[in-house]
């Protein structure tokens, strides 16, 4: 799709847009969990009777992707075929059974004189998701905004736009036929960046900006929006071995956090050491790190038991490689691993190996992270590891949510107040 559209008309679009989501989001936001899950039900049945649609439209984004020369993988997380056609109708099925996240009651309190203060959970309103490469986002992102009762509008990347358009006609289309307002899921249709720019600036119609992709995308969205945004830059995890660590456990804790899928933002790229199992952990480590051909660099007491691993730079210390590749380096104690993880990391996941309750909570408690892990992998930061059935991404930010975001992290609350005729004096 290579439509030219001029600034103007970009911003009457998204306006347009706009305008549909704002009122979608008010009929999506009294709908209850039966009409909701039936539209989800509707969706993934016409995902699966568009199939052919899709896989043309998608065959158009892979022929653009090789001329551009796009590389293998990225061609492959573009791919759509039956088994992923029906994976992602299959993952709004999971959706539908999940239970709703809007009308809970969060608390109540009754004071001295009376009134009744119900504390209750409700949708957000309209989300805007920016997203690249992968066209399953487009499906995933929407499911999850509308079971939250949410209106979505998606911006989806450009090597993606015929399939992102004909997934989120389906939906749309779906939703319409099951009696939701037109414009409860839209995509933005052109593939110009001044859309984003628009985008990010529509805080008359937009209540919350959740981009998903590299860091390049991120900051972008965050220095343009005037939306709140909730975002993590990069996964900058780290894993400590400590003094009183069990070897086996720790030997295959790490080589599951850096080795099972190294491109992944749950995967580590820092291992800290404690220099009083130096001697011990570090021989297998060194084999183990071959057998599975990861790139190791460390600082110059690692070099000492590894002189081919490269030296470590400071830059190494910050860099999320999503690679085989791992920095390391020894240190003194606990205390020494926790001012490195604060300092060097990205507030992702980080976990410490140790059988010493004392240094586990002084661990757990003083790393500033989303999510910190006592003798397990950090690869379970993910939404359905949590039990949460799905998840929309992961934030490193503390407001409104962080760690994991599933269908709770998609609502917001508002507070019901019941009275009797009471007045203030």
């Amino acid at each position: 799709m290579t439509e030219k559209f001029s600034f103007e008309e970009i911003q009457n679009t998204l306006r347009q847009m706009g305008e549909k989501a704002l009122e979608a989001s008010r009929a999506l936001g009294v709908l209850n969990s039966s009409d909701k899950n039936r539209c989800l039900i509707k969706m993934a049945e016409e995902l699966e009777a568009s199939a052919d649609e899709i896989k043309s439209a998608n065959a158009k984004d892979l022929e653009a992707g090789k001329a551009k020369g796009l590389s293998g993988s990225m061609l492959d997380r573009l791919k759509l075929d039956s088994e992923r056609i029906q994976a992602m109708a299959d993952g709004l099925r999971e959706v539908a059974a999940l239970e709703d996240p809007v009308g809970q009651n969060i608390s109540t309190t009754v004071r001295p004189n009376g009134i009744r203060i119900d504390k209750v959970s409700v949708p957000i309103g309209v989300i805007g998701i920016v997203y690249e490469s992968r066209p399953n986002v487009t499906v995933d992102a929407a499911g999850l905004c509308l079971k939250a009762g949410n209106a979505v509008i998606l911006r989806g990347g450009s090597e993606a736009i015929n399939s992102n358009l004909v997934l989120a006609h389906c939906l749309n289309r779906a939703g319409v036929m099951t009696g939701l307002p037109d414009g409860a899921v839209q995509l933005i249709p052109m593939v110009d960046r001044q859309a984003v720019s628009v985008m990010l600036k529509m805080d008359k119609y937009i209540d919350l900006i959740i981009p998903r992709g590299g860091e390049g995308l991120i900051r972008a969205v965050v220095e343009q929006a005037t939306i709140p945004v909730i975002k993590h830059y990069k996964g900058v995890c780290h894993l400590y071995i400590d003094a009183e660590a069990d070897m086996k456990m720790a030997a295959e804790v790490v080589e599951n956090a850096k080795c099972q899928r190294p491109g992944v933002c749950n995967a580590i790229e820092t291992l800290l050491i404690s220099k009083e199992v130096a001697d011990k952990f570090i021989p297998p480590f060194l084999e183990n790190m071959r057998e599975n051909g990861v790139e190791l660099r460390g600082d110059e007491e690692f070099r000492k038991y590894d002189p081919e691993a490269k030296i470590a730079t400071e830059e190494d210390y910050y860099a999320e490689y999503v690679d085989l590749i791992l920095a390391v380096k020894i240190v003194d104690d606990v205390e020494s691993a926790v001012r490195h993880v604060n300092k060097y990391g990205s507030k992702h996941s980080d976990g410490i190996i140790t059988e010493n309750p004392i240094a586990a909570e002084y661990f757990l408690s003083r790393v500033d992270s989303s999510t910190v892990y006592h003798n397990a992998s950090t690869r379970f930061t993910d939404g359905f590891e949590f039990g949460m059935g799905a998840e929309i991404g992961i934030s490193t930010d503390k407001l409104h949510a962080r760690g994991p975001m599933g269908l709770n992290e998609l609502t917001s609350y508002k507070y019901l107040v019941h009275g009797t005729g009471q007045i203030r004096k």
